[in-house]
């Protein structure tokens, strides 16, 4: 009578070890067990080169039955896949970003195709060498609450004739119509240095403003630089919090045709966009960054990373896609 496939367990395991123990061969122990003597010869190769031990096979089990499910011996086979993970890695996309990816780019290629639970077990499991803990050190998920990101003094007061947020049209709140943006400044070692930040509210396509200074003046005219490049329709609003840098916000509008909407002091929750952009470029660049020895050129290369990547807030396309599709026949970018 043929036997029956059985799948071994942690008792099965405890049984053999003890029948190996009282010098029994397979095929006694298969016997005793009601399972094939194959069975049982594959269950003592997951221990090799040692002595049977219940508790290493039935970890041995564990991992090949993850590898299985979750893909690790997929990203280890596949060369092609695996660049693709690690590339992505490097370039700071999360794992969902980069398992969404893969299908839009490979919607026909199974062999292209993984989850992003896969990606993060394939991650954790690698030995602890430098390159697998510099992957591990771009997972998305490693970064705190940032809080605040502009304490100090509490120059806000200063803003003459702001006018608030309250008194922003209704289609800036729900982000149906492009051209609203929203400003800031990240700064830098000692507070001594900055960049800007402009992030497009509907596409979330991000502007990143190289500064020599950080006064208002010079922030104004780098400003104004940027929005000179876009065309009249994407240039509609501006929202920005309470900092003295945009003390000029009058001149600003006047040369821009951007009204300036100030949020209310200590509500960064009121910029939500750029509050979570300047976040991600805090990966890039952390606390203590010296902004004077950035080039134009390396803000450049980071803003263009970061409007490539996909988003979960835009069903994973990328905020570059988004606005190409809205303006595609100006080339304002």
């Amino acid at each position: 009578m043929k036997t029956a496939y059985k799948r071994l367990n942690r008792d099965h395991r405890i049984q053999i070890e003890k029948l190996i123990a009282l010098g029994k061969n397979n095929k006694q122990i298969a016997t005793t067990l009601s399972v094939h003597p194959s069975t049982i010869s594959r269950e003592r190769k997951r221990v090799r080169n040692e002595p049977y031990d219940n508790l290493k096979a039935e970890v041995n089990y564990v991992h090949n039955l993850l590898d299985r499910r979750l893909g690790t011996s997929k990203i280890n086979s596949n060369p092609k896949l695996k660049n693709f993970v690690y590339l992505h890695l490097e370039l700071h996309w999360s794992p969902k970003q980069i398992s969404d990816a893969l299908k839009q780019f490979y919607p026909f290629d199974s062999t292209m195709q993984i989850s992003h639970e896969s990606i993060y077990y394939h991650i954790y499991i690698q030995p602890k060498k430098e390159v697998e803990k510099l992957l591990i050190s771009q997972l998305r998920q490693k970064r705190k609450y940032r809080g605040n990101t502009r304490r100090g003094v509490d120059k806000r007061t200063t803003i003459k004739d702001p006018i608030r947020i309250d008194e922003r049209p209704a289609e800036v709140l729900t982000r149906e119509i492009p051209g609203h943006w929203e400003g800031d400044l990240v700064l830098g070692k000692n507070r001594e240095s900055a960049i800007g930040t402009l992030v497009e509210r509907t596409t979330r396509f991000l502007i990143i403003v190289h500064l020599k200074k950080k006064d208002s003046t010079a922030v104004r005219k780098a400003f104004e630089s940027e929005f000179r490049k876009l065309p009249t329709n994407l240039k509609l609003s501006l929202t920005y919090d309470n900092g003295t840098e945009m003390a000029q916000h009058k001149t600003f509008t006047k040369n821009s045709k951007v009204k300036v909407y100030f949020a209310h002091p200590y509500s960064p929750w009121e910029r939500p966009t750029n509050e979570n952009t300047n976040g991600l470029i805090r990966d890039y660049f952390p606390k203590g960054t010296d902004f004077n020895l950035v080039t134009k050129k390396q803000l450049k290369e980071i803003q263009n990373q970061l409007n490539e990547r996909p988003r979960k807030t835009l069903e994973y396309d990328s905020p570059l896609n988004t606005i190409s599709r809205l303006f595609m026949n100006q080339n304002f970018i």
